[in-house]
């Protein structure tokens, strides 16, 4: 059986497509700059590979060009889309409506454009995914969409309430939701079974590192809090956003900058994090350049991003009374040693010790680096959003 994944920004389309019956990937690509001139590239599992600038006035188009690449050319994998048993798509933010995948429908696409509010960089770029793949995908095809936010829905009101008037709660919906749930709730299934223990007897926190980054206290299986908020613009610093910032500094700054609430929320979301510390970039790889060539801002970066994740690893171990393995996932994550390396150091007070040996150059591997006295385990887990999302779809579509 196969199953096609696809994961929509405002400008992008990125799409798996697996065989469900090994779970191996057949075909994979990205659509992208969608609304500006467009490009794709493709690559199949056995190697093959397609680019080309292509135009991509909308989603419908990416698709179009999606299907173009599964069905002809040097990147076919298939014969028609028929062959194809259902479509899983992954959706930012589902808010407190959605706490589980579910079929898509047209009432769930305008509930999901509904909430873009609560996501505006990608909620609405998901709805037009959704409608662009009903036009181009057979009729009676199954569409699922998996939420980002539902792993989190798990979390008591004392950790997802704010401090604001309870009004705001009941008439605005305004409360953290968490995101990377669809990562945290993989990773974690993954560690506890490369551990070989029972997901239910494991308390973990679960750092997944990339441009946009989050801290998940997991126990038992489940989310019991998380560092992003309301939107993702919470938690640790990250590539272009602020994380967590005194609210006071944020209407202080607008107003000297004489700033518009969403040109507040622009600059805090686009030109702030690695970026707007450093004044060189967002990407992390820039910035560990930079700062061992004697970069001091782009070192701060870097000693800003450590002492965050630390802060949130020690005061999530005192939530969940105790602490069995700390994970690594997502791109910072699974590649940048020196990360995990400044993490890890100087934590003897919650019994984490780092093998180095272990550590030291892996990247994207699943691999134990702690060392064989320490007390807390310390992994590094490649994410598989993809594949969780395809297996939620099959699930459902199996019922």
């Amino acid at each position: 059986m196969k199953i096609l994944v696809v994961n929509a920004g405002s400008s992008s389309l990125k799409y798996q497509l697996l065989d469900m019956t090994d779970e191996s990937v057949i075909a994979k690509g990205n659509c992208d700059r969608i609304g500006i001139d467009g490009h794709i590239s493709a690559k199949t599992g056995d190697g093959r590979s397609f680019e080309a600038d292509c135009d991509f006035p909308t989603h419908t188009e990416a698709f179009e060009k999606l299907v173009d690449v599964l069905t002809s050319g040097e990147t076919k994998v298939i014969d028609s889309m028929a062959e194809i048993a259902a479509v899983g798509h992954r959706i930012v933010q589902g808010g407190d409506i959605f706490s589980e995948t579910c079929l898509v429908t047209d009432e769930v696409i305008d509930k999901i454009d509904g909430l873009s509010e609560l996501a505006p960089v990608h909620n609405h770029p998901h709805a037009l995914a959704l409608r662009a793949c009903k036009k181009v995908i057979p009729e009676g095809t199954p569409q699922a969409v998996v939420f980002d936010t539902a792993f989190h829905q798990t979390m008591p009101p004392k950790a997802f309430m704010f401090g604001l008037p309870y009004d705001d709660y009941e008439t605005y919906h305004v409360r953290k939701y968490g995101f990377h749930g669809t990562s945290h709730r993989f990773v974690s299934a993954a560690l506890a079974e490369a551990m070989g223990k029972d997901i239910k007897d494991l308390k973990i926190v679960s750092c997944h590192l990339g441009n946009g980054s989050s801290i998940t206290a997991v126990q038992g299986g489940k989310s019991i809090d998380t560092s992003m908020g309301f939107t993702p613009l919470d938690g640790v610093v990250m590539g272009t956003r602020t994380g967590s910032v005194d609210p006071s500094a944020v209407t202080f700054v607008a107003e000297k900058h004489g700033f518009s609430p969403k040109e507040m929320s622009d600059y805090m979301n686009k030109k702030s994090g690695f970026l707007g510390v450093s004044g060189i970039s967002s990407d992390n790889r820039n910035i560990s350049d930079a700062a061992a060539h004697g970069d001091k801002r782009a070192q701060l970066v870097t000693d800003m991003l450590v002492y965050e994740i630390k802060k949130y690893i020690g005061s999530y171990a005192a939530v969940m009374n105790g602490l069995d393995a700390v994970l690594f996932t997502g791109g910072i994550g699974e590649n940048a040693y020196n990360i995990r390396s400044a993490v890890c150091k100087d934590m003897d007070v919650l019994c984490i010790k780092l093998d180095e040996s272990a550590n030291d150059g892996l990247r994207g591997k699943l691999a134990k680096i702690s060392a064989p006295d320490s007390k807390v385990e310390v992994w590094v887990v490649p994410t598989n959003e993809e594949l969780l999302i395809a297996r939620d779809t099959l699930a459902l579509i199996s019922k």
